[in-house]
């Protein structure tokens, strides 16, 4: 256990941990296997206590990742659509692509905000709003928005959990990483609940006018 903690302290004193950082941030914005809440929070957690890496260069980082990766994951959407990978033609995919493109249509501002803290529905939510023509410049101003509140976070639920743990970096990071998966598990049940809840559109019974 002293073993892995201090292999942890050690790392996040490394120049190269920002560029990690970085990386997860910007790929997870498009894929969301790669866990970026979990080296932010887990970074953070150490940084509460050996101020390292520093938290503010910390939040930065997170928030420039996350705003590539969301914009990426836009223009991917606009290229491609929704069902060109496999991944995305699963039937929860689906079902995600089909709820976000409704909500984009009722209100863009809460869902872009909010769904940057769930990893499968911000990029289901990204692919969406650009395979729908969502404006860009709005869409621009909105992930600048929830990528650095996200960031913020991200950093702050670490820190706050991290000072609890002085001696022990890897449990500090353990619980902190934990208290933010089901922060997302809770955010993702509400959104489902409230999914639930929407009125199904009713499909027009209007037959086409007659050809001249």
């Amino acid at each position: 256990m002293q073993e892995i903690n201090d292999f942890i302290l050690a790392a996040a004193g490394q120049p190269w941990v920002l560029v990690l950082v970085f990386a997860c941030c910007v790929i997870d914005g498009f894929f969301p296997p790669i866990p970026s809440e979990s080296v932010v929070v887990g970074l953070a957690a150490v940084a509460a206590t050996a101020n390292v890496p520093v938290p503010l260069y910390l939040i930065g980082t997170a928030a420039a990742g996350a705003f590539i990766g969301d914009n990426i994951a836009y223009l991917i959407g606009r290229g491609a659509g929704t069902s060109r990978r496999a991944w995305m033609r699963g039937p929860r995919m689906q079902t995600t692509f089909h709820w976000a493109g409704t909500e984009l249509r009722k209100r863009p501002a809460s869902l872009i905000l909010v769904a940057r803290f769930v990893p499968i529905g911000r990029v289901a939510v990204n692919l969406t709003a650009g395979a729908t023509g969502f404006p860009r410049p709005r869409f621009v101003a909105l992930t600048v928005l929830s990528a650095v509140l996200w960031a913020v976070y991200s950093v702050g639920i670490g820190m706050f959990f991290g000072q609890w743990f002085e001696e022990n970096h890897l449990l500090g990071a353990t619980i902190a990483i934990l208290c933010a998966i089901v922060l997302g598990v809770l955010v993702d049940f509400v959104i489902g609940k409230v999914r639930g809840r929407l009125p199904v559109e009713p499909t027009s019974t209007v037959p086409p006018a007659d050809s001249p």
